[in-house]
């Protein structure tokens, strides 16, 4: 039955009726290297598909939001953090009538190239690495090239672009730096991240008894609401009012991805008060200097112990810090932490 009726192409059809300004999976620009194409599932779903099959995503679960070694079972990991980011960037798209699945591929893949110990782990691999380290690229690394035993997921180039182009580092929210993504649904996926990790850092630190709700700036919590859900709604609902044109639904206007004055201004109030009561307040903890210790010893270790990578690491690189830093990123932070201590005990060096 198959053979006689091609799944894909009626699915393809269907994505007719999104928007004119979506993005249609049968005119991708293509993969990296051609491959036949699935009979059941269009290009960006089958680009779904390998990322949540793939080990880096599977890894996600263990690697580090914000807090580092929580004692608690319901701190938000790296891999919660993309399934929020994936829900609220499909719940985005499917009101504005945009391709959902590039939307969800790009979401689940946008974190894959994230180091353990969360963005501190980034910032030392970044000070250490001659030639940098941003996640988002290591990301696209990962999927282009550390993959599938050194063969890569061969994603397209509308996933590829979301998963590069996601990065806001510590820019202004939707500022002139902000950045653009190449596709609305990677716009719709920038945009989500933010309000995704605003909001459940706040849910942890509250949980850590770093702040309570009566904390939170007044103007925030009068335009965005107290709760956790009330502030992801406003966020949600403002962004899909705001973007409407998007749709292709009894409009003029030109298509863009955001938020209403009002409503960027409150997010922008409460990013502000994370960074003042909570990351920077967590960069100065004793558990945030021990993980900057475990990877500058493992970079160390590595980098003058070139035989200790897995022979995997050799295949896309001949420079050994480049090798390192690949290794490095893709472990999680329990493993990391053990590898250290083991390295501790036979070289005494941390302690």
């Amino acid at each position: 039955m198959i053979n006689q009726l091609n799944i894909r192409q009626l699915a393809e059809e269907k994505e007719e009726s999104l928007s004119p300004y979506a993005t249609k999976s049968r005119l991708s620009r293509g993969r990296l290297k051609p491959e036949e194409p699935c009979q059941v599932r269009t290009a960006f779903q089958r680009d779904r598909d390998r990322i949540i099959h793939c080990k880096a995503f599977r890894r996600l679960k263990h690697k580090t939001q914000v807090f580092i070694a929580p004692l608690g079972d319901h701190y938000v990991t790296r891999l919660t953090h993309t399934l929020e980011v994936s829900q609220i960037a499909r719940t985005i798209a499917r009101a504005l009538n945009l391709n959902e699945d590039l939307t969800e591929a790009i979401a689940l893949g946008h974190d894959l190239g994230h180091t353990p110990f969360g963005h501190v782990g980034e910032d030392v691999l970044n000070e250490l690495y001659h030639q940098g380290f941003r996640h988002n690229e290591q990301s696209l690394r990962v999927v282009d090239l550390l993959e599938n035993n050194g063969y890569g997921l061969n994603l397209t180039w509308e996933v590829r672009d979301g998963i590069v182009n996601h990065s806001k580092t510590r820019t202004e929210i939707l500022g002139e730096d902000w950045g653009k993504v190449n596709t609305l649904e990677g716009e719709v996926c920038k945009i989500a991240d933010t309000v995704a990790y605003i909001n459940h850092d706040i849910g942890d630190a509250i949980r850590a008894d770093i702040i309570t709700e009566g904390d939170l700036p007044l103007p925030a919590v009068k335009a965005l609401g107290l709760s956790h859900s009330q502030r992801i709604n406003t966020m949600v609902c403002d962004i899909i009012d705001y973007s409407w044109a998007a749709s292709g639904r009894d409009t003029t206007d030109s298509p863009t991805i955001g938020m209403s004055p009002q409503i960027l201004e409150a997010t922008k109030i409460l990013r502000k008060f994370l960074f003042d009561r909570v990351y920077n307040l967590q960069a100065v903890q004793q558990e945030t200097e021990k993980a900057r210790e475990v990877i500058r010893l493992l970079y160390r270790y590595f980098n003058e112990h070139e035989d200790k990578l897995p022979s995997e690491y050799c295949l896309h690189s001949d420079d050994t810090e480049r090798r390192v830093v690949d290794y490095i990123a893709g472990m999680t932070d329990q493993y990391a932490l053990r590898m250290a201590e083991e390295l501790a005990l036979t070289k005494g060096e941390v302690k």
